[in-house]
């Protein structure tokens, strides 16, 4: 056997335990997207989603569960020399957020979800939006939505074992070893205590645009100023644990995370999510979010807001990721669904 040939063979033995298939599945319909109309379109993608067991009626068809949360962005100014977005003038913007786990159950325990998100709306006085989604990752698994297609085929359950089919994974990881490196990853990556103390990225590539109009290729993270701690036994068993935990927090005192900007260097690209870029790059610390309150999310501000990547202010635009059209297709035919079944069910109570 040869060295690649094993290689491959630990990985199909670790995406087949452990629940990394889940793991990938549940990060790529995050991702979202369409190909062509003729091979796969947004409605396709989302009527997979919505195949997917747990989904419910009027929840998002990726990460339903989640916690509304209120807070405000203060900028440094530093960022302003690399964008002319309003927020990263002096002075304090509002926001809007949402921490959620990943999948279509609303009621699924926190502990058996590995992928957790933040989404942020930031409002200027002027009424612009930023609306970005932030992962608990560093970086994607695959650059294309072609290639999430055929990771969401390949890791499909067999009926007959519950588990995906092992020369499917081969082939999937055959034609996408790009893959390999987000397995090694995910073997080693522990789960944390809390919402309040992990990192989360931007993953896909974004431009910022000076006032001279120059572009900037850039990433971003919000980096927790919360010591990380990892998962505790008891909440191995309370499949509400992460609420809970950041409701106490939040009762106590606000939370508090930085937005690190991080410049692409010479080589870097801006249209692969798969490679993660050298720990060496310049960052810009662009000003401190601070979250004061909890809100559920039935009923409450972030139920209803769609966390497009695309919504974007003046200084900011898409760079040339494939996969950032991909999420705008989908959330935009998910968010549609949803507020319709709610709607529909407001009618049916009336009646």
């Amino acid at each position: 056997m040869t060295s690649s040939t094993a290689t491959s063979s630990r990985l199909i033995r670790l995406a087949l335990v452990g629940g990394i298939p889940l793991l990938l599945a549940l990060l790529f319909l995050w991702a979202g997207g369409w190909l062509t109309p003729q091979r796969l379109s947004a409605d396709k993608l989302v009527d997979t989603l919505q195949a997917a067991p747990g989904a419910q009626s009027g929840f998002r068809r990726n990460h339903a569960k989640g916690l509304c949360v209120i807070g405000e962005f203060t900028s440094s100014g530093r960022a302003g020399a690399l964008s002319r977005a309003a927020l990263f003038g002096e002075g304090t913007t509002p926001v809007t957020g949402r921490f959620a786990i990943a999948g279509g159950n609303p009621h699924a325990p926190d502990y058996a979800v590995p992928v957790r998100s933040l989404a942020l709306e930031f409002t200027s006085p002027s009424g612009q939006q930023w609306r970005t989604g932030m992962n608990a990752m560093p970086f994607f698994p695959v650059a294309t939505v072609q290639g999430f297609y055929d990771q969401l085929l390949a890791s499909k359950p067999d009926p007959a074992t519950g588990k995906p089919d092992p020369k499917k994974m081969q082939a999937f990881l055959t034609a996408h070893p790009e893959a390999k490196p987000f397995l090694a990853w995910a073997k080693q990556a522990g789960l944390s205590a809390s919402w309040a103390v992990d990192r989360y990225n931007s993953i896909n590539a974004f431009r910022f645009i000076d006032k001279a109009g120059q572009s900037h290729l850039v990433r971003w993270s919000m980096v927790p100023h919360q010591r990380w701690q990892p998962i505790a036994a008891e909440q191995k068993v309370d499949k509400d644990f992460l609420q809970r935990d950041l409701t106490r927090r939040l009762a106590e005192g606000p939370l508090a995370w930085d937005l690190i900007i991080t410049l692409a260097g010479k080589g870097d690209r801006g249209d692969d999510a798969s490679k993660a870029w050298p720990a060496d790059r310049q960052t810009v610390n662009a000003g401190t979010l601070v979250l004061r309150r909890a809100v559920p999310q039935e009923g409450g501000p972030c139920n209803n807001i769609n966390y497009d990547p695309l919504i974007l202010p003046d200084g900011i635009a898409a760079s040339d990721d494939p996969l950032l059209n991909a999420r705008s297709s989908a959330y935009a035919k998910s968010y549609n669904r949803r507020t319709h079944e709610e709607a529909r069910g407001a009618a049916g109570e009336s009646l």
